[in-house]
């Protein structure tokens, strides 16, 4: 499992267990079929965490900024690859933009701790590197007026904030104790994520409430900071890094579209739900209309390429019942059909 914050004092140590089929996420959002339309060439994504490693093959020298090169906890680095790791030999894995640069920015202290004074710099050295979209994996409880002034700057850059609904350990929190919304996720411009498990459930603690898009965040496999191998990662920075790629593909396939109309087309193009399902392939094949691509309201889009993403158990079984049912009534009404021909039939002859 990847950490958020340090353990026992210690950096995580390397994994050389090697995820060889294609994880069930990537699977889920379909990566294999926008990839030849889109990895996110020309795209600058920043990643607000713990830092970013860059040891010799993960990312191909992508990775500059302050904090490149330096991630003991690792959180950082898994959210990275998630975005824009390169796939490697013996693995099906790979991230949802591999050709996009990234920008290292420490969003948390030494032991992975963070408030809204360290994500609002964070925030700003995004923006000065030149990132067009900044992830932000911190939650917080509050605002500040930094952090206000942080995202105000972004949006004058043009520059896409997406950040978790809610904390990674949101899950396991008493949901009484929980705040009603968290920062920088509930503030203006900024694409709040929450994420599902892999039957579909979204859990209401998961911020889910108040996300504008849904995405895979648990079980979900990622590089780390060590080792050849695969680490496992939880939660809504983890979803949320499959939504800041996503608006990578976007970007680089459709570089005339400013961060709102990048933000509307995310939105417009996902599978219907609450929050609406993230679905990379019809957000870069998609052209909304005009008003569409102006507006953050637009009602999401009904005609997908595909199936939307499978639901919990119950909903499955459900529907098939459903379905034999409806199967057996046209088989029957067909057989009773035949009979009533053959009897008038055999009438007439008779």
């Amino acid at each position: 499992m990847i950490p958020s914050t340090l353990r026992d004092g210690r950096c995580t140590p390397a994994s050389d267990t090697v995820a060889e089929a294609v994880p069930w996420a990537q699977r889920r959002l379909g990566l294999s079929r926008v990839r030849p339309l889109s990895e996110g060439a020309g795209v600058t994504v920043a990643v607000v965490d713990t830092g970013v490693s860059t040891r010799e093959g993960l990312f191909l020298h992508r990775v500059t900024g302050e904090s490149a090169g330096r991630d003991c906890i690792g959180h950082g680095t898994f959210v990275a690859s998630l975005i824009a790791g390169r796939s490697i030999a013996g693995s099906g894995f790979s991230g949802v933009a591999p050709q996009a640069r990234i920008v290292a920015v420490r969003g948390t202290g030494v032991t992975g701790a963070t408030d809204a004074a360290t994500v609002a710099h964070g925030i700003r050295s995004a923006v000065d590197a030149g990132a067009s979209v900044i992830h932000v994996s911190a939650a917080l409880p509050r605002t500040s007026g930094a952090l206000k002034e942080a995202l105000r700057v972004a949006v004058a850059h043009d520059a896409l904030v997406v950040a978790s609904a809610a904390p990674d350990t949101a899950r396991t929190s008493a949901a009484s104790s929980a705040p009603e919304a968290y920062w920088p996720a509930a503030s203006p411009g900024v694409i709040a994520v929450a994420p599902y498990d892999a039957e579909g459930e979204i859990a209401d603690e998961d911020g889910a409430e108040h996300a504008q898009l849904a995405a895979p965040g648990f079980g979900v496999a990622g590089r780390g900071p060590a080792g050849r191998g695969h680490y496992v990662g939880n939660g809504a920075s983890v979803a949320a890094a499959f939504v800041s790629g996503t608006a990578a593909l976007v970007r680089s396939h459709e570089p005339g579209l400013t961060a709102e109309q990048v933000a509307a087309r995310l939105r417009t193009t996902a599978y219907p739900g609450t929050p609406l399902w993230l679905d990379p392939y019809a957000a870069v094949t998609t052209v909304p209309a005009p008003r569409e691509a102006r507006t953050a309201a637009s009602p999401p889009a009904l005609a997908l390429p595909e199936s939307p993403p499978a639901r919990s158990a119950s909903t499955r079984r459900s529907r098939l019942l459903t379905a034999t049912a409806a199967v057996t009534a046209l088989v029957v009404a067909g057989w009773l059909a035949v009979r009533r021909r053959q009897r008038r039939t055999s009438s007439g002859r008779a």
